[in-house]
């Protein structure tokens, strides 16, 4: 560039527009034409998908699971995810979500509450899963929320029942009661219903649904004017139990409140009756395994634990549930069965009233729910996103589990 005594640059002719670059100018506008039509065609290809949002790509949608398939805690696990097979089996089998079928992407969290934070972190970022239906325990839930709730991944937990699952953010759901009204009912149960007026509580102390269901069934026995006489702990996997139950024995209780998982259950009552200790056990939906008796055998006879579902329920939409599952798997469903089931097609049905395939407008009507006619129960979602439904409350006798008292939600 050179400068003039007035101060204007003067520029020389860009060789572009030489006489001799005017070939190779339409040489190069011709080839941009070309890569901008190529950039053109790509983005009709993309957008289309992409506007589906995660996992909603070509003709199916994909929705993550995690749960406990191996670990401690794998019978939970395992029956969950028979539930949601079947529901996703019956939703494909019905045309699926808007002409699309769902593809299920099961991930194992070995029963450990780092590990569900990892799988769930893969099912969002490598799967792109559209939904996430998990956990069955609190503790895992409580682990994989944020992961959820940060990329606008909807996650329903079919049984996690802590109050504080939730309220990780407003893309969890789950379709089970929470803890507060389940320790409520076995405490009116336990002192109402039962008569009792002294319990005792052995709880795990390190597991976040067995000391909050403790604590809220403490607080609602002593409001009704019992006392709680003795209050031990353990850590899931101890074997021995017997220094805790020497101490609440001590103490003589007429009820023994055990809000732990049905593995430690089954030991805990079998050494129970061992030293001498012949008041009913209570507990909650931890106990729900088909190895409950199993383990316990005849030491949890009498006793009593709270639940979501009764599979003699005359309901058209249980006795249909209860058969087609007993053809698949060859035996009745429990609760985490029917709960598993309830979030898959509680999933579905919000997917098909979204205006579109995307996290916000599936959440949207995730949380507008209201009297969706679940296996476990009439499902209404309150502002917190937790179902308003009853409990019922089951008893071992002649080693059968039977219904004993339905409890309305309060």
């Amino acid at each position: 560039m050179s400068k003039t005594e007035t101060g204007l640059i003067v520029r020389p002719p860009h060789p572009v527009f030489s006489g001799v670059g005017r070939v190779g100018f339409r040489a190069g506008l011709v080839a941009s034409f070309s890569i901008l039509s190529a950039v053109i065609l790509l983005l009709m290809v993309l957008l289309p998908a992409a506007s589906c949002g995660y996992g909603a790509g070509g003709d199916e949608i994909v929705v993550g699971e995690f749960g406990s398939l191996t670990g401690d805690t794998a019978d939970f696990g395992k029956v969950t995810h028979n539930g949601i097979e079947l529901a996703i089996e019956e939703i494909n089998a019905s045309g699926g979500v808007k002409g699309k079928r769902l593809r299920l992407k099961t991930e194992d969290d070995q029963s450990r509450a780092e590990e569900a934070a990892t799988v769930v972190t893969k099912l969002i970022n490598q799967d792109k899963v559209i939904a996430l239906l998990g956990e069955v325990a609190s503790s895992r839930s409580l682990a994989a929320a944020p992961k959820a709730q940060d990329a606008k991944v909807p996650m329903i937990s079919p049984s996690s029942t802590n109050p504080a699952v939730t309220l990780k953010g407003d893309y969890i759901f789950r379709v089970c009661f929470l803890d507060d009204f389940q320790g409520h009912c076995i405490a009116r149960f336990a002192h109402d219903t039962l008569g009792t007026g002294r319990a005792a509580i052995l709880r795990d102390i390190r597991n976040d649904y067995s000391v909050g269901l403790a604590n809220f069934f403490a607080e609602e026995f002593q409001r009704r004017g019992g006392a709680v006489v003795s209050d031990q702990s353990y850590s899931a996997g101890d074997a021995d139990f017997k220094a805790q139950l020497t101490a609440i024995r001590s103490s003589n209780p007429d009820v023994i409140m055990i809000p732990g998982y049905y593995n430690d259950v089954g030991q805990i009552a079998i050494q129970a009756r061992d030293l001498g200790i012949t008041v009913p056990l209570i507990g909650g939906d931890g106990w729900e395994s088909p190895n409950l008796l199993a383990i316990g055998g005849k030491a949890l006879e009498g006793c009593y634990y709270s639940n979501h579902f009764d599979p003699s329920s005359l309901e058209p939409v249980v006795a249909n549930f209860v058969k087609k599952y007993s053809e698949k798997y060859g035996q009745a469903p429990g609760a985490l069965a029917a709960l598993g089931y309830d979030a898959t097609k509680l999933l579905a049905d919000a997917m098909n009233r979204a205006p579109e395939l995307t996290g916000p407008a599936i959440r949207d009507q995730l949380a507008g729910t209201k009297g969706y006619p679940g296996v476990s129960g009439t499902i209404t979602m309150d502002q917190n996103r937790n179902p308003v439904k009853p409990l019922v409350v089951l008893q071992i006798k002649d080693g059968k589990i039977s219904l004993r008292e339905t409890i309305p939600p309060s």
